[in-house]
């Protein structure tokens, strides 16, 4: 951990980071190396290219501060205490400038202009004005976009070796990022200063304006290096994806790392296996796309027809035995894919396959990828993320779940439903959409049956009087009836009552099944109801009626009597089906 004395105070940063002894000894030892220079450069550009704010902390010891960086991105802060760890210290950042201590001396570096991260370019870049009057041009972002501004004629071997150690980071399953840099001329600098005021100040299409100044600049990158960031899963998740699948869920996976680091990610969580047939879509026109798009889709009618055989019925290729297929696609084949006629064989293709796997997705492509199935089938779609990534993805789909992470709450505040942890989305779905779907179901039914009852009581009557405007039941039993009577016990039962318990459901995921099968409301169950319904009423204004038809009770009475069994009768088909008792439905 490096530790900083400053005003006979001893500055440490919150989060200690394991460094590398012999870059530490290039850094300290040898300040004339061209190397050593290159390296001091790349933690330079990891401590001021990033919008983390420094909060100096106290602690016990009055001599002592601790300096913890505040972001929305946790990678930035990672980057951030690392190089700290290695000496380069953010330790102060305003609106104008920022101090870093450089190996124990301070410096001030005025931040003159910052072009944040988009989608888009998939980078950020910050030019900044240095202690030596010169001006810098710092970037990073993700391999796919700065490979594509960097000059690789003139440093082909720092590219190659950069490659393959990305490849080596997302191999396991690191997000990776490429750190590059060049310095400004004067005229450079003054050209893109005027573009950039301009721009900054423009009314209409402020946005387009700056990211096209920032393409220009962001030119003849001289590449630093390569980070690689471990973004651990959750507890539970692994054990969640499984217990989703075994419901009769289709997971996919939509994220923007790139596809080494994706696939990894997919093994580590458990939704793909080794004996499982990847079908990998990565093209970067959209006639290749056509041709991968038609050979996915006949190996999959191959795996179904093989599949098929000695089965009297249709199988799906990802329900094939012994195989199972799997989809990976990445961005930019999507770019030739979605909102063109290719999008139909995308579909096709992915829901014939148990895994899809998109990498390297915009926010936008998320949304789309949702859409894709959203338009196609009747099944609900429901999106899950933590980022601001993620939130036109979570708007799009039917139901929308923001996990509460340290990306920002943006994800949160966009959703549906908020959750701490990616496992809490079992006990959501498998436990309180399953009672909520079994008390949702019979209370719809329940209060069809129970208002039928009253009415055809009252058409059996009206039949009796040639429909005249008479009426043996009161307007306020009528009333009391729906408001009252018949409607609290149906609010304490929907509430309350549960048909299995919370372990049960857990322990057996395919019991979330019977939501997908309709099993608790269905036009058969609905039928039912009615004919209940039916039979019921005409005991219920019958047996009264035979019984006190030769007496001299008034019309009145009967009807306080037919309101007063229908009451009975309908609370006694409530009570009759609950299936779980408790003090309070007592």
């Amino acid at each position: 951990m490096r530790v900083l004395s400053f005003d006979d105070l001893l500055w440490t940063p919150k989060m200690a980071v394991r460094t590398d002894p012999q870059l530490l000894k290039l850094l300290n030892n040898d300040s004339s190396n061209e190397e050593a220079k290159l390296v001091l450069e790349f933690f330079l550009a990891l401590a001021a290219c990033n919008t983390i704010v420094p909060l100096v902390l106290d602690t016990r010891d009055p001599k002592q501060k601790l300096i913890d960086y505040q972001g929305e991105s946790p990678d930035e802060q990672a980057l951030a205490y690392a190089a700290a760890s290695y000496g380069i210290v953010l330790v102060e950042r305003t609106s104008g400038y920022v101090v870093i201590d450089v190996l124990g001396d301070r410096q001030r570096f005025d931040i003159l202009g910052l072009h944040e991260f988009d989608s888009d370019r998939k980078r950020m870049s910050v030019i900044v004005g240095c202690p030596d009057k010169t001006v810098k041009l710092y970037v990073k972002g993700a391999d796919s976009s700065m490979f594509g501004i960097i000059n690789k004629s003139l440093e082909l071997d720092n590219v190659r070796a950069t490659e393959a150690h990305l490849h080596k980071y997302s191999s396991l399953g690191l997000r990776t990022l490429v750190v590059g840099m060049r310095e400004l001329s004067q005229p450079e600098f003054e050209e893109w200063q005027l573009a950039y005021e301009k721009a900054s100040t423009a009314v209409l299409g402020r946005g387009n304006l700056l990211r096209s100044i920032a393409a220009n600049v962001e030119c003849n990158i001289h590449i630093l290096g390569a980070s690689g960031i471990e973004d651990k899963l959750q507890d539970g998740v692994p054990e969640a994806i499984e217990s989703l699948r075994q419901a009769g869920m289709k997971v996919w996976i939509l994220t923007g790392d790139k596809q080494e680091t994706a696939i990894s990610i997919g093994y580590s969580c458990k939704l793909l296996t080794n004996d499982m047939t990847q079908i990998v879509i990565n093209n970067n026109s959209k006639e290749s796309c056509k041709r991968s798009l038609e050979e996915a889709l006949a190996r999959t009618k191959e795996h179904r027809v093989a599949s098929s055989i000695g089965s009297p019925y249709p199988v799906l290729a990802s329900e094939s035995s012994g195989t199972v297929l799997a989809l990976i696609v990445d961005g930019n084949s999507l770019v030739y894919i979605l909102e063109t006629e290719l999008q139909e064989e995308l579909f096709k293709v992915a829901t014939e396959c148990s895994v899809v796997l998109c990498c390297r997705v915009a926010p936008l492509q998320k949304a789309g990828i949702v859409a894709l199935i959203k338009n196609r089938t009747d099944d609900m779609t429901l999106a899950i993320g933590d980022g601001a990534n993620d939130v036109s993805m979570i708007q799009m789909a039917d139901v929308g779940v923001g996990i509460n992470g340290q990306e920002g709450g943006q994800a949160v505040m966009a959703s549906d439903f908020s959750m701490g942890q990616f496992r809490f989305l079992v006990p959501l779905l498998l436990v309180h959409g399953h009672w909520n779907y079994q008390r949702m179901g019979y209370m719809i039914l329940y209060n069809f049956y129970k208002n039928a009852t009253f009415v055809l009581v009252l058409f059996w009557y009206v039949l009796y009087t040639s429909f005249t405007l008479t009426t043996a039941i009161t307007e306020w039993s009528s009333l009391l009836y729906t408001v009252l009577y018949t409607s609290l016990p149906t609010i304490v039962v929907g509430i309350l009552d549960k048909d299995l318990s919370k372990s049960t459901l857990l322990a057996y995921p395919k019991l979330y099944g019977s939501g997908q099968r309709n099993e608790k409301y269905n036009l058969n169950l609905f039928v039912l109801n009615m004919l209940e319904a039916l039979w019921q009423s005409l005991v219920v204004f019958y047996i009264p009626y035979f019984a006190y038809r030769q007496s001299t009770i008034g019309m009145s009475s009967l009807g306080d009597l037919w309101a007063l069994a229908s009451v009975i009768v309908v609370n006694m088909q409530l009570a009759m089906d609950i299936i779980r008792w408790n003090w309070i439905i007592h």
